[in-house]
């Protein structure tokens, strides 16, 4: 099987932004630096720590910005509660499962949240492919993580997709080849449709995945029939 479903992670699997906000505001907050969740969606969701320094501690030296930064993935593991994946997450990957579909995170979040995560959640062995993109030369927006993560399922982009909530990763999956589906969390459906997404589903029951799956799954077959 050549498709795969490449996750996100903050926000598409799970609802996690509201508590990256308050770690964030937790650690800036004697930087002098005041965030509210307008600034947050537009500027911090979706990147990478190291573009997050690049915009808000350029100020401090490269040593300052990383403890600073660690600091904030700090607080924010310690102030996870309860967890529950974003709805109809379970019944997809059964979904996977039933169809042989490969399937893999792709996130700007470190290893250790991650992995902290989807313990929680209970999904990690169900997504036993973690792709991290401050661990790669180029992080999302950049379209390497996603590159990375269908060399690693040995998936073809144009039979894959990506469920993303963010601008840099609906624009990464996009540049990758993929056909993405923009997770309202956050922003809206026709901010994340504008950025390149098919279409915006507030979860995963919404029925037109299941469908656009199936359509990318019939599409090589399609194309075989054509050779």
């Amino acid at each position: 099987m050549k498709t795969a479903l490449l996750f996100d992670l903050d926000g598409t699997l799970v609802d996690s932004d509201a508590e990256h906000l308050v770690a964030f505001q937790r650690i800036f907050a004697p930087h002098g630096i005041e965030l509210d969740r307008s600034e947050y969606a537009a500027n911090i969701m979706g990147a990478s720590n190291a573009m997050i320094a690049r915009r808000y501690l350029s100020h401090l030296p490269p040593h300052e910005q990383a403890a600073t930064l660690d600091a904030k993935e700090e607080a924010y593991r310690a102030g996870l509660g309860d967890l529950e994946p974003i709805a109809g997450a379970a019944a997809l990957l059964d979904f996977a499962d039933r169809r042989g579909l490969k399937r893999a995170v792709v996130t700007n979040a470190p290893r250790v949240n991650a992995e902290k995560v989807l313990a929680a959640l209970g999904i990690e062995g169900r997504l036993p492919i973690v792709v991290i993109g401050g661990e790669l030369a180029r992080s999302k927006p950049d379209p390497l993580p996603y590159l990375t993560a269908l060399e690693r399922t040995g998936a073809l982009a144009e039979r894959s997709l990506a469920f993303e909530d963010s601008l840099s990763g609906v624009r990464a999956a996009v540049a990758a080849g993929l056909a993405v589906v923009g997770m309202t969390t956050t922003l809206s459906s026709r901010t994340l449709i504008e950025a390149g997404a098919t279409f915006a589903a507030r979860d995963f029951t919404d029925p037109r995945i299941f469908a656009l799956i199936e359509a990318r799954i019939n599409s090589g077959d399609e194309e075989g029939a054509k050779a």
